[in-house]
């Protein structure tokens, strides 16, 4: 099903923007292990919408709700079902999408493929709503992954032409991704936050929007998980990235620069370091053949512009097959690169936990 992912690890999202209650069920994970409930929440703020101005205005606690899987904190066997309620929904906003989709927004491709029964409101479920059950099952599967000395973290690496430095392909630690949490902005050089902001700002004043690159990095993953062809690393970390709606490309390693360069610049040259086999650079970006080979896993993501703005824009009537015109009312990012960084996140989390 659309909606499922994994086998080891199996995940089942559920819900609609403006449904009830979104959520989550996790299968797969044994009896015994013991969640930090408190830490799942506070990654799932890091997502949490309307917590400052360059972030949509409609406010969501996302606190989870987990009706089973769970006694006294601990997992006891069954599927882990959490549920986050849709406490602050203005379904008003959109009573006039109905018949005239957003540009950029899988209105009319969900239209076409529901015959006009899809859900409009908040985009229904293929709103970026749909990423905070993601985050959850990302919280849970990071914490099994951690107590395996697995670390998964990501940064801001660009917001319309404003750059952050990337990650040291070879020598990314821990300690990199808690700096860059510590930020307003998820970034590894603070001095490039204010530029950052200032390019929201301006794309907010404008009614209008940018988008970014986000970079991602897991750490201690050992040589050799992975199958090549269709279960490889990258097919599976691509499959769940691209579960988040913003997500419009990925690279992995020096991805699409290894186009420009020849075989001798691109080769990772192999050495023997603190008595294991490693590369001297990492512009495989931890993966060959589709399996790991004990170097950081890297890749980065292109996040597009969110689609919803109010200045005007051209579109169609769905009922008279006329031209309209459309204004975006509502409550929407004017950047959504920020509370896409855990989406990134999580994403990788459960693609990694699935493959071991």
């Amino acid at each position: 099903m659309s909606c499922s992912y994994g086998e080891k690890f199996k995940i089942t999202i559920f819900g609609q923007s403006h449904s009830d209650a979104i959520g989550v069920v996790i299968d797969g994970i044994p009896a015994g292990i013991r969640l930090d409930i408190e830490k799942i929440c506070d990654f799932l703020s890091r997502r949490a919408p309307g917590q400052n101005k360059f972030s949509t205005p409609r406010k969501e606690a996302d606190n989870p709700e987990i009706v089973s899987g769970l006694v006294d904190g601990v997992t006891c066997g069954a599927p882990i079902c959490a549920l986050i309620h849709n406490s602050n929904r203005h379904s008003s906003d959109y009573d006039n999408l109905k018949k005239i989709p957003r540009p950029s927004h899988a209105d009319f491709s969900a239209y076409m493929k529901h015959n006009g029964f899809n859900d409009i409101r908040g985009g229904g479920n293929f709103s970026g709503r749909m990423t905070a059950p993601l985050c959850f099952a990302g919280a849970v599967a990071m914490q099994i992954l951690e107590e395996k000395n697995i670390f998964v973290g990501a940064h801001i690496q660009k917001i319309a032409d404003v750059n952050d430095k990337k990650f040291d392909e070879v020598n990314v630690t821990k300690s990199d991704f808690e700096s860059a949490r510590k930020n307003d902005l998820t970034v590894l050089d603070n001095s490039i936050e204010k530029a950052m902001l200032e390019r929201i700002e301006n794309a907010r004043k404008n009614l209008d929007s940018v988008g970014g690159v986000i970079e991602c990095a897991v750490l201690g993953l050992p040589a050799g998980i992975g199958e090549p062809m269709f279960d490889g690393v990258e097919n599976e970390i691509s499959k769940v990235v691209f579960a988040i709606p913003a997500i419009k490309g990925i690279e992995f390693g020096n991805g699409f620069t290894c186009a420009g360069l020849t075989g001798s610049q691109n080769n990772d040259s192999f050495e023997i370091r603190e008595g294991k086999i490693k590369t001297k650079t990492n512009n495989h970006g931890g993966i060959l053949g589709g399996i790991s080979s004990g170097m950081p896993i890297i890749f980065r993501v292109a996040v597009k512009p969110t689609p919803s703005i109010a200045l005007e824009q051209d579109s169609v009537s769905l009922e008279t097959k006329s031209n309209e015109k459309l204004s975006i009312a509502g409550r929407h990012d004017p950047c959504i690169v920020p509370r896409a960084v855990p989406c990134v996140e999580a994403a990788a989390a459960v693609a990694i936990i699935n493959l071991m």
